[in-house]
């Protein structure tokens, strides 16, 4: 009898282990603020254009992206712009990124002359690492 309620003190005395999982939620979101603050978000200038062809071209990583669209459209960051606020945009752009290149994009139906006065205004702004986007195989 006297085993009986020793055995039965001790079983009740003995706290049941848990883990603390606290650690590892902490370490979890730690990650997720990293991956988050990390991760390179793409700046789209607006409607997918259709490129023309190259037979030359080089892979480049874009500062400031502009498109002009086959109804000669400019586009920077998904918004239309009118004439008269484009080199202010391109001012805008350029004080975010001052070593950034300028790349344009433009569809193939686009007249040329929306493509000479982007560049025209870049180049006014001091940009002169102005790139044309292009389809290359």
């Amino acid at each position: 009898m006297r085993r009986q309620l020793i055995s039965q003190q001790s079983s009740e005395s003995t706290p049941t282990q848990a883990i603390d999982l606290t650690p590892m939620l902490d370490v979890v979101f730690i990650l997720l603020i990293f991956f988050i603050v990390t991760a390179s978000f793409v700046k789209l200038p607006g409607p997918e254009v259709e490129r023309s062809e190259a037979l030359t071209a080089q892979a480049r990583k874009p500062a400031m992206l502009v498109a002009i669209d086959q109804h000669d459209v400019i586009w920077m960051d998904k918004s239309p712009l009118a004439d008269n606020r484009i080199k202010i945009e391109l001012a805008r752009l350029l004080a975010e990124t001052p070593r950034g290149s300028l790349v344009i994009q433009v569809d193939k139906r686009a007249s040329v002359g929306r493509l000479a006065l982007v560049s025209d205004l870049a180049g006014q702004l001091g940009i002169s690492d102005i790139s044309v986007s292009t389809l290359h195989d």
